[in-house]
């Protein structure tokens, strides 16, 4: 009896020891897999990042020779819709639109459609940013997605709207004036149409 007793304690204890074996293992293998998703979440959000600044720098570079918005107007870019204010807070400040890079429907992060002009109290305009925009039914018409520019995802204007245009989408890249709430949002909170001397929408 003593021997047997003996046996299936040395059984039982085997049965425990394997039983923690595999709980430790599964618990390594959950925090490897818990430790990959956050390591990939980082890779994701770093390449994001990083797409955003290089979308930053492509458009500082392509509309840096437009901070005097005579040369902007040399290039085929005319003052349209006033001064645009947000509806709560914030603006759009003044569209310099290229009407020829709207019309092709392409979207070319060294072309922009718009540039973006903040008017200031001593009359002079300052370049804020970039406005990529195409229209919808021209968009839609070869694409069964949104369209966007370097992962940033553009905006959807329906129509009628205050533009007066089809529906479009856009995206804004504040380039040149830090935006409090991102790079990319509509409505820049710190620009106002003020210092605007003409009829504002």
């Amino acid at each position: 009896m003593k021997i047997r007793s003996f046996a299936t304690s040395v059984e039982f204890v085997l049965i425990a020891v394997f039983i923690l074996i595999g709980a430790g293992s599964s618990l390594v293998l959950a925090k490897e897999t818990h430790t990959h998703e956050l390591t990939s979440q980082d890779h994701d959000q770093s390449s994001q990042q990083a797409q955003a600044s290089a979308l930053i720098k492509i458009v500082r570079e392509a509309t840096e020779r437009f901070q005097d918005v005579s040369t902007a107007e040399a290039a085929g870019y005319y003052l349209q819709f006033g001064c645009v204010s947000g509806p709560d807070s914030g603006a759009m400040g003044m569209h310099f639109v290229n009407s020829t890079f709207v019309m092709d429907g392409m979207l070319d992060p060294t072309r922009p459609e718009i540039v973006l002009y903040e008017p200031l109290p001593d009359g002079r305009l300052q370049l804020i940013g970039a406005d990529y925009l195409v229209l919808a039914d021209s968009w839609n018409a070869t694409h069964s997605e949104p369209p966007q520019l370097m992962g940033q995802l553009f905006h959807y204007f329906e129509s009628p709207n205050r533009f007066g245009l089809p529906a479009f989408y856009t995206l804004h890249v504040w380039a040149w004036k830090d935006s409090p709430t991102g790079a990319f949002v509509n409505w820049h909170s710190d620009v106002s149409c003020t210092a605007f001397y003409g009829q504002s929408r």
